[in-house]
């Protein structure tokens, strides 16, 4: 069996090595097997190359057609997935134990509208000096968050201790 392809992209004109080959000619008739040589030959006649479309196949399947067009055409479909693809980000939102009532509530919205969008929210919750000794308040506050974002979010990773930190990631339903 021959081998795969050893550079980036298919084998084109004297890169194929294969004796015999099945060709399909410009417009995509099927032509049969013949050997490479022949193949070639029939690529020059119509000013087009021999590209190897399946190197694995036994013979090796190769097509007539223009391989700048054909190269070109790949980068597009590659650019066209890459516009559709969607980036998720990590966003942070920092929270302290102590926090008021109408902060918590600014604190919300903006991660609601994170996880609308897709991304991720990592809540951090900050101790200060003795805050450290009342920990269950920061669970409590962190708790609230799970509990009101739950409709729309999962808990990705549970919360944490970090240092004097306290830490927990949402991820989108």
């Amino acid at each position: 069996m021959p081998a795969a392809p050893s550079r980036d992209g298919p084998r084109v004109n004297e890169e194929i090595r294969a004796p015999q080959v099945r060709l399909i000619d410009q417009d995509g008739e099927m032509q049969g097997v013949m050997s490479a040589r022949e193949a070639l030959l029939r690529a020059y006649q119509v000013g087009l190359d021999l590209l190897e479309i399946s190197p694995n196949a036994e013979p090796p399947v190769v097509k007539i057609l223009d391989f700048g067009k054909f190269k070109y055409e790949q980068q597009k479909k590659k650019n066209e997935a890459k516009k559709k693809q969607k980036v998720i980000e990590i966003k942070e939102i920092k929270v302290r134990p102590n926090i008021d009532e109408n902060d918590y509530q600014v604190k919300m919205r903006a991660m609601k509208s994170f996880i609308e969008e897709g991304d991720k929210v990592k809540v951090t919750l900050r101790f200060r000096g003795r805050e450290m000794a009342h920990q269950d308040i920061g669970i409590r506050v962190l708790e609230r968050i799970r509990v009101e974002m739950d409709p729309m979010s999962k808990v990705e990773q549970m919360p944490r201790m970090e240092n004097r930190q306290m830490v927990m990631v949402l991820t989108p339903r």
